[in-house]
């Protein structure tokens, strides 16, 4: 089985050339000293760590799982050695704060470190992710004194964190929670509920498990506007900071799941647990979010890794495997890459792979911008993108994440359907992508009704004018005309379906009726822009190896010949309406 490369090459390519990474950072403060060589290599030794370290324990970790053995969590075998190592090497404080210790690196450095831990070891990169989204809530909502106490060790990856929300009749709906939050008078609060679906609820690394968790207050409204997160950490926290007693909280049972079998997937029992408010009383859903867009960003990551992760296996197979004859018949057996449907699988798994890093590295630097930028309308503007931005990362990059490890799967034939090969796992552990930190039916409803319509829907509009003035800027090769046109054309169709959907307002079964099929148009129009632009920056480009420049064009050509046509047949079916899909009674279904 070949071994993953990080994609170093394509990471500098994107930041020295497709984007300019340099002239950003200069423009915000604090980071003003980074650059593509210092983030190349960075993110090289990065990438280092998680080929030699995460990768071999992959397949180990996902066939001997997670185990509960009287109350205690206990990970596979190497999983807590390589956290250590991971958090000795500095690699969990990043991007965190530098007042709480943290490097304050950009956030693209970090989702690219993000995608390379999801391409090996996808189990691992949870208990990471996962702390880094707590952090971000309690730095935003939390008070000083529970930022000073907490931070500093979360950030550095001593501590690592989990987020508390569903309960087995609370999924999406968490208005229908039950778990309860009684005042102690002191302004700590015991916590009494149970817990569902917990990833990374206890663990055997050591330190401390803080968990924000959602709970009602005594007489607090019904529905979502009565929730209130709290803090509550596995171990109470001594004044000299130090951990003291066992809080009242336990782990019931491991969840048994179809993938990601290395990551602790908990029933979290509260039993009276000490926590402490995060944010305002009865806005927890508020504070809850700023974890849960975080969550998002970094699972649409994961799908993103996963793809790059199994293609590169599967393309190293298909130019080994020696099976059939040429196209013309002259020579045989022939390596499988020759034959055409093979080629297509592995070209479209490319396809999505590189338009999606480069989706991914555009959208965190526009979270850069939206943090540092001295200027207070750059960050509004891109604080708007990132918003409209968010679902559909979260939903299309995991999406196209997991087709591209179906894809590669099929590459391999019967032995990608055995274990030896690790296919199948690839293909269990995209699957949850889709599911968790709300489902892609959900991501693609807050695309439709919440995101399109704000600024009275000049957000899209902007994002599309965006689009529109680079791809007919004057240059580039003639070559990519054809792709620059058929990009332009759908690119026409998006904007006028969205302004079909803006005007159908609230009507639910419409929006609903449509929302899946609008977001993968508008991911894949926004995956043609970015190609023509890769294209064209490589066509361009005094440094690029002619290798580069001939892979990216024909991608580019390839992307909007045999992928970018999926958008006809998404807009019929949005203009068809609802009618076809609500039409049949749910009693005779």
């Amino acid at each position: 089985m070949a071994a993953y490369i990080p994609p170093i090459d394509d990471i500098t390519f994107l930041l020295g050339e497709v984007f300019d990474f340099d002239a950003l950072m200069v423009a915000l403060p604090g980071c003003e000293e980074v650059n593509t060589g210092l983030a190349a290599s960075i993110l090289e030794e990065g990438g280092k760590f998680c080929a030699e370290v995460l990768e071999p324990l992959n397949r180990p970790g996902d066939e001997e799982g997670c185990r509960l053995e009287k109350g205690a969590v206990t990970t596979p075998k190497g999983f807590a050695d390589a956290y250590r190592a991971f958090v000795a090497a500095g690699w969990a404080g990043l991007s965190g704060a530098p007042e709480f210790g943290g490097q304050g690196l950009p956030r693209v450095l970090q989702i690219l470190l993000d995608e390379m831990l999801s391409s090996t070891n996808l189990s691992f990169g949870l208990f990471t992710g996962l702390t880094r989204g707590a952090v971000e809530a309690i730095a935003h909502h939390g008070s000083d004194q529970l930022k000073q106490k907490y931070l500093p060790r979360m950030i550095s990856g001593e501590w690592t964190g989990a987020m508390a929300l569903t309960e087995s009749s609370a999924g999406t709906d968490l208005g229908l929670l039950t778990s309860r939050a009684e005042p102690l008078g002191d302004g700590s609060f015991a916590l009494k509920g149970t817990k569902i679906f917990i990833s990374s609820g206890d663990h055997d690394f050591g330190g401390n498990v803080i968990h924000l968790v959602l709970a009602r207050l005594p007489n607090a409204p019904t529905g979502v506007k009565g929730i209130s997160l709290f803090l509550s950490p596995k171990f109470l926290v001594n004044q000299n900071g130090s951990l003291g007693e066992r809080n009242g909280m336990s782990v019931g049972s491991l969840e048994h799941k179809m993938g990601i079998h290395a990551q602790p997937t908990c029933v979290m029992n509260y039993d009276g647990a000490i926590g402490w408010l995060v944010g305002e009383p009865d806005r927890g859903l508020n504070a809850m979010f700023t974890m849960m867009n975080a969550e998002r960003l970094f699972v649409g990551v994961q799908g993103l890794g996963i793809g790059e992760a199994a293609n590169q296996k599967a393309v190293a197979y298909a130019r080994e495997r020696l099976q059939g004859r040429s196209t013309d018949g002259a020579r045989g057996p022939v390596p499988i890459i020759e034959h055409p449907d093979v080629r297509k699988m592995l070209l479209t798994g490319r396809s999505f792979a590189d338009a999606g890093r480069a989706l991914g590295v555009w959208t965190a630097m526009q979270m850069d911008i939206a943090a540092l930028h001295p200027d207070e309308g750059e960050r509004n503007k891109a604080a708007g993108f990132v918003a409209l931005l968010t679902p559909v990362v979260k939903a299309a990059f995991t999406d196209f994440g997991f087709e591209t490890a179906v894809l590669s799967q099929q590459v391999f034939g019967g032995h990608g359907y055995i274990r030896e090969w690790g296919m199948e796992q690839y293909v269990r552990d995209a699957r949850i992508t889709q599911i968790y930190e709300g489902t892609n039916g959900v991501q693609a409803m807050d695309l439709v009704g919440r995101k399109l319509p704000m600024e009275d829907g000049d957000l899209p509009r902007r994002f599309f004018a965006m689009m529109r003035a680079e791809l007919f800027a004057a240059g580039g090769p003639a070559e990519l005309d054809t792709a620059k046109a058929a990009v332009g054309e759908a690119l026409a169709r998006l904007a006028k379906l969205t302004e079909h959907l803006l005007a159908i307002g609230e009507d639910p079964s419409e929006g609903g009726s449509s929302a899946s099929d609008y977001l993968c148009f508008f991911a894949l129009v926004t995956f043609g822009w970015l190609w023509v632009r890769m294209a064209g920056k490589a066509a361009a480009s005094a440094h690029a190896t002619a290798e580069l420049k001939q892979r990216k064009l024909i991608l580019a050509q390839f992307f909007a010949a045999r992928l970018l046509p999926r958008t006809l047949g998404l807009e019929a079916a949005i203009r068809s309406g609802a009618s076809a899909i609500m039409a049949l009674d749910a009693d005779i279904l």
